[in-house]
């Protein structure tokens, strides 16, 4: 992100907050070594300020985007993606309040929007710990308990209430769907940012890959009564616990609608990665995580059509865990099960949850 200095950030501060404000402290949030061994891509830095206004001390997170190869090529890219961060935050429950959207000059200035050269938007400071660390946990070989069974309850039917809100817009329907196979973020994007060749990931997979999803746009296409409110990046990084079930989420991304098997395979694809991290396959505590999210959200939002919707959304998530980019620390055959999966899954009329580990066999 641009380089945030002290005299600016105040002066900033103060424009939004009123003369009396004052700078304390600011420092960058970490989220590096919230990652884990395994995911090491990002794309920005945020930083959490902290001021005084009057009596009361805030805290507040400058969040920018950097330029890189998913659809950020360009200034314009990044702002679009920073204004509908600042537009969309507030109205999806649980999720952080977006409280300004401003820029930066080529001197570093914070100002309120435009001799832009970079945007940013300020978030509230939110307490909590990811959800990812209770997983690394359960990889580690930490026991599955109560809490854990009812933090993935929570989260399935926290998607199946925000999944209730529909909309009836056949053309934004068609474009999220036209999204997921070519926006810089998504399946395109990824494809292209492989390697010509890395490890047995050759181009004539991917394109296979790229097809595949294709026609499962097609298929879906006229599904446009599925259009729902969606968060559109639900994973664990993205999901900050307090004390029992008490959750915000971070981040939503790319669209206020699409299709909740966006969400659903979002997450659910993280419990067979930590899995396949750990043993190889889908089992022990990340089987019965997998399970029970799904169950539950299909029992408590009704959608027994997700799962005939879920396989593209499953290879855009594949496509970003198997990445060498993204995670470039991960065993050769953790990625090929991945691919695995993807193709496999790609290949069926309907996504069985019963059947993931067939799914990742040869």
């Amino acid at each position: 992100m641009p380089v945030l200095k002290k005299v600016a950030l105040e002066r900033y501060l103060r424009t939004r907050f009123g003369p009396q404000a004052s700078l304390l402290s600011y420092g960058p949030i970490g989220k590096e070594s919230s990652r884990g061994a395994y995911k090491q891509y990002g794309y920005g830095s945020p930083v959490k300020v902290t001021f005084r206004t009057g009596r009361s001390v805030r805290s507040a997170v400058v969040e920018t985007m950097s330029p890189g190869p998913f659809g950020h090529e360009h200034m314009a890219d990044r702002a679009q993606g920073i204004l509908w961060d600042y537009d969309s935050y507030g109205r999806l429950p649980r999720h952080v309040r977006a409280l300004d959207v401003g820029a930066f000059t080529k001197t570093h200035e914070l100002f309120s929007v435009a001799r832009a050269s970079e945007f940013f938007v300020l978030t509230q400071w939110t307490k909590g710990t990811g959800y990812s660390v209770d997983l690394q946990r359960l990889m580690k070989g930490g026991a599955l308990g109560a809490l854990d069974r009812r933090r993935a309850r929570a989260l399935a039917g926290y998607l199946a209430d925000i999944h209730r809100r529909k909309r009836r817009d056949a053309d934004l329907y068609r474009r999220r769907l036209r999204e997921l196979i070519g926006h810089g973020e998504c399946i395109m994007g990824l494809t292209d940012s492989y390697p010509a060749r890395f490890e047995f990931i050759t181009e004539d997979l991917l394109r296979r890959i790229e097809e595949s999803c294709n026609r499962w746009r097609w298929r879906l296409r006229g599904e446009t009564h599925r259009l729902s409110q969606v968060h559109g990046d639900f994973h664990p990084w993205n999901v900050l616990f307090r004390r029992g079930v008490d959750f915000s989420v971070l981040d939503r991304s790319r669209g206020e609608w699409g299709d909740p098997a966006d969400d659903v395979t979002s997450m659910t694809i993280n419990y067979l990665f930590f899995s396949l991290c750990r043993w190889g396959r889908l089992r022990g505590p990340f089987e019965t995580l997998f399970r029970l999210f799904w169950e539950t959200y299909v029992e408590t939002s009704g959608d027994d059509e997700v799962t005939a919707a879920a396989a593209p959304f499953y290879a855009f998530r594949g496509l970003v865990l198997a990445s060498p980019v993204w995670y470039p620390k991960l065993s050769i055959d953790v990625r090929r099960s991945i691919f695995r999966f993807v193709e496999h899954v790609l290949d069926e009329p309907r996504f069985e949850p019963q059947r993931v580990n067939d799914y990742c066999s040869v």
